[in-house]
């Protein structure tokens, strides 16, 4: 039977060795995550999980199968970095699936993707026809790059001949009723300020105010709480 002090102990060290192999590794979206990756943190899951409740198996032993298959994974990211060759066959490499408006058949049976799956990964990209589609490249974290035809792109202020203008990112300034107030010292702006533009939008305090948004030469976008907020007048 384990005690709950050794459960705590190896929970405890779990948890500290895989912050540390996250951060070594480095760090992926989920979304790039490739099937090799995603099997990877599974196993490293499935390696603390096992431990944790097998009483033969103490720290050293936990510690020694966990840094074995970090070492190993990050001996493969060490070699995909400095041999080329060898990524295609650890990471995989996209493929064309349509190709000039025509659906490559070989190269979806090849992935073991039909049709009603490709036109569902269209459809995440906002096409909704493959008529639109001059390329479509299946990613090899499964998903898919679009390229549409000339009539179906949108047209863009260089194709419309307009000067160009800066892009400037949006800052939130207030979320959940609280001041960001690190952001506020970001943009040089002051808590005055903003109560100021909240009390001119119809917001007496900062508690009423769901989520406010600022960028630079727009006017402040303020979202009441549905429930409690006061509406813009």
């Amino acid at each position: 039977m384990i005690s709950y002090f050794q459960m705590f102990t190896d929970t405890l060290f779990g948890f500290f060795a895989l912050y540390i192999l996250t951060k070594l590794l480095g760090k992926t979206q989920i979304s790039q995550l490739t099937a090799f990756d995603f099997i990877s943190a599974i196993i490293l899951g499935e390696l603390v999980g096992n431990a944790m409740f097998d009483d033969k198996a103490g720290i050293l032993e936990m510690a020694f199968v966990l840094f074995l298959w970090g070492g190993l994974l990050y001996s493969t990211e060490i070699i995909t970095q400095k041999f080329k060759a060898s990524r295609s066959l650890l990471e995989g490499t996209p493929e064309i699936v349509i190709r000039k408006g025509k659906m490559i058949r070989d190269v979806m049976k090849k992935n073991k993707l039909d049709v009603n799956q490709l036109q569902h990964l269209l459809r995440e990209k906002d096409v909704f026809s493959v008529r639109e589609v001059e390329y479509a490249i299946l990613e090899t974290n499964g998903a898919i790059s679009v390229l549409k035809k000339s009539d179906y792109q949108s047209p863009t202020r260089k194709d419309m001949k307009l000067a160009p203008q800066p892009a400037n990112l949006t800052v939130t300034l207030v979320n959940d009723g609280e001041i960001i107030y690190d952001n506020l010292e970001e943009k040089n702006l002051t808590e005055e300020w903003l109560l100021q533009e909240l009390k001119e939008q119809g917001y007496e305090q900062v508690k009423d105010v769901f989520y406010a948004e600022y960028m630079k030469d727009e006017e402040l976008l303020v979202l009441p709480f549905v429930n409690r907020g006061k509406r813009k007048k």
